[in-house]
């Protein structure tokens, strides 16, 4: 190592060594006080996936965005996140690096790919629930996160990993008084994008409302707008409902269903449409361990979602199996058979593609 390495070496370790003694110093500060106004959290998730097919790209087919890559260790997702809350504004900050992150925020400028979550919220009543918050949000479409260990499974299911994970734009939300309605209205900068496609000046619009009783929770999530340049102009009409219920304290079942349409060609009154349907149930062995299975079917013959080269468009079933072991309170380890069926122009193999695709994955995944 040379005189001006051993200075840039230098000058990063006091780097580090400075941003963690500040950000102990700001926890420290913040947990002195009463009522903790900011926040800081994190998660990491670390995987191995391997495609049985043994095709020769490390890449996944391009349906799949999280755990997309083949035969290697890497990094699904690491996050840190950034809580502020005080009387009636709040906020949020996220960063994130990984290979969820750059497989579905490739099209997103610069260090856009790396935000998880911006945001910035007030709240318009100081009787009622009713907040406008504007920037970065997560989705309001669908009941899976980007985050592993929110979610029964393992992997994403289809339709999750081809509708939006993340939106730009401002939500208008209230919450009922004893939580069991929530209602939002969003104007969107367009279908999962933080930066409006180039030529497009249409807004983009979205609907959520939750009703949960109990142990049962029903959603139903709307999204009308555009992902195309004015001159080429397709309107975009797309409904997600979902249902989550906990049969006992041991049993939990979530069925949901995709369905879109978005017109064949610019100003015309003929539609492409896709459809996927989805169940998913979760049984906890005991404290430490639990087993979940997924059946789902999705259907885009017109290629809306996923394009391919096959005349009859993407039709896909898929099932998986995963086993959740939590080794700590917050450190779980998780493994997973997935098994997909479908035309051979989805699924490329070693020597040549498949009518089918055998996917293994386990992971670690830790929250702090």
């Amino acid at each position: 190592m040379n005189y001006l390495q051993s200075i840039s070496f230098l000058n990063l370790l006091l780097f580090f060594v400075a941003t963690f003694g500040c950000v102990e110093s700001l926890a420290q500060a913040v947990e002195a006080k009463e009522e903790n106004l900011l926040k800081i959290s994190g998660f990491l998730e670390a995987y191995y996936s391997y495609d049985f097919g043994n095709p020769a790209s490390s890449n996944k087919p391009p349906f799949i965005y999280s755990y997309n890559r083949h035969n290697e260790f890497n990094i699904n997702l690491g996050m840190v996140a950034f809580q502020y809350s005080k009387d009636r504004i709040r906020s949020n900050f996220a960063l994130m690096a990984g290979t969820y992150s750059n497989a579905n925020l490739a099209a997103e400028p610069g260090v856009l790919k790396n935000v998880f979550e911006a945001n910035v919220g007030y709240k318009l009543s100081e009787n009622q629930n009713l907040w406008i918050d504007m920037g970065i949000l997560p989705s309001h479409i669908g009941f899976e996160s980007a985050i592993g260990t929110a979610n029964l499974n393992l992997t994403r299911s289809i339709l999750a990993d081809n509708s939006p994970y993340y939106e730009s734009g401002l939500r208008l939300s209230y919450s009922s008084p004893n939580q069991k309605w929530y209602l939002a209205a969003l104007a969107l900068n367009g279908w999962q994008r933080i930066q409006r496609v180039e030529g497009n000046s249409l807004m983009s619009f979205g609907t959520q409302a939750t009703f949960t009783s109990g142990n049962f929770l029903i959603n139903s999530s709307t999204f009308i707008g555009t992902d195309s340049p004015d001159t080429e102009r397709k309107m975009r009409y797309f409904h997600n409902l979902y249902s989550q219920i906990s049969l006992t304290p041991r049993w939990k079942v979530i069925l949901g269903l995709d369905m879109g349409m978005q017109q064949s060609e610019p100003m015309g009154s003929d539609y492409d449409t896709w459809i996927s349907p989805v169940l998913i149930a979760q049984v906890q062995m005991n404290d430490k361990i639990s087993l979940a299975g997924r059946l789902e079917q999705y259907t885009d013959r017109d290629g809306v979602i996923i394009s391919t080269e096959s005349p009859e468009g993407f039709q896909t079933l898929s099932a998986s199996l995963n086993l959740d072991w939590k080794l700590s309170e917050n450190l779980m380890w998780r493994t997973e058979y997935r098994y997909f069926a479908g035309d051979d122009a989805y699924f490329p193999a070693e020597n040549q593609n498949s009518d089918q695709m055998n996917l293994f994955t386990t992971s670690f995944a830790i929250n702090f």
